[in-house]
């Protein structure tokens, strides 16, 4: 297993993801779970997942667009 997806996978780095997903209070995903739910879903499911992005079978959820309005009244994707 390559070192850099390791280091990616390491629970302290996950650990410190998730403290700054709940800091900037990150928007539900279009599977419509909230921020306050990942918490126990992580805990249940973390070794399925880290196992399943080891072996390249992970298929995460799109991400949610959106649009950020501009002062002149412009959008921009927030992709």
């Amino acid at each position: 297993m390559s070192e850099l997806l390791e280091k990616i996978l390491d629970k302290r780095n996950m650990n410190e993801a998730y403290k700054k997903i709940c800091a900037n209070k990150g928007a539900g995903g279009v599977d419509g779970m909230e921020v306050e739910e990942l918490d126990g879903y992580i805990r249940k499911n973390w070794d399925s997942i880290r196992e399943q992005i080891r072996k390249r079978s992970y298929k995460p959820h799109p991400v949610r667009r959106g649009e950020i309005p501009k002062p002149n009244g412009s959008k921009v994707s927030d992709e």
